[in-house]
């Protein structure tokens, strides 16, 4: 059983599962079992070529940035459980207690966090009921998002990047995994706001 598992290992997926990872001293981290599946195939990022992105050096291609992250995640935070080369078929169960299949094994999670990408063939069985037509992408792109107030579409169920309606920007998409990422650490942290931060001084 994950207490969170992230559904996508693009900007936003990797984003959200750093800060997680960066919060595990904190005392109501520790006992957290974190997830995420690292399907990098469908992410927009494998044809970019950054040039505008905050701290990133410029002519940064995009699929090397992908298969980095998975790299940084897997040095800096051991602890996330990363699950490759597997793609979510289906989301089933509600809060606390969801089931997830994907094409090769089934995994229970309390919480998801969802960060495929905003293509019109996002297909995931269970989630299929929150599909709405994408709000900052010019409809003739025919791309989608999921309903949400704030990255919430239900509850224990979060949405982020361009799947979350935002616009396809690396920056954009970074910042909404670990807005969420802090969420999640609030509610761990009984409702009290939180975010995570390293500093030289320590």
């Amino acid at each position: 059983m994950f207490d969170v598992l992230i559904l996508g290992g693009g900007v936003s997926g990797m984003s959200c599962a750093l800060v997680l990872g960066s919060a595990k001293n904190k005392p109501f981290v520790i006992d957290k079992k974190i997830g995420i599946i690292t399907h990098q195939k469908n992410s927009s990022l494998q044809e970019a070529l950054i040039n505008n992105g905050y701290g990133i050096a410029p002519g940064k291609l995009g699929s090397d940035l992908l298969a980095e992250s998975i790299q940084h995640l897997s040095k800096t935070y051991p602890h996330i459980v990363q699950i490759s080369n597997e793609k979510v078929l289906k989301v089933e169960g509600d809060s606390p207690e969801f089931t997830i299949t994907t094409n090769k094994n089934i995994y229970k999670s309390k919480m998801i966090v969802v960060g495929i990408g905003a293509a019109n063939t996002f297909a995931i069985e269970g989630l299929m009921q929150y599909v709405e037509p994408h709000q900052k992408i010019p409809v003739e792109k025919q791309r989608i998002q999921l309903k949400n107030n704030d990255h919430k579409v239900a509850e224990g169920i979060f949405v982020i990047g361009t799947l979350a309606g935002l616009r396809s920007q690396l920056a954009i998409a970074a910042g909404s995994g670990a807005a969420v990422a802090t969420d999640i650490l609030t509610l761990w942290n009984g409702g009290i706001q939180t975010q995570s931060h390293d500093s030289i001084k320590k």
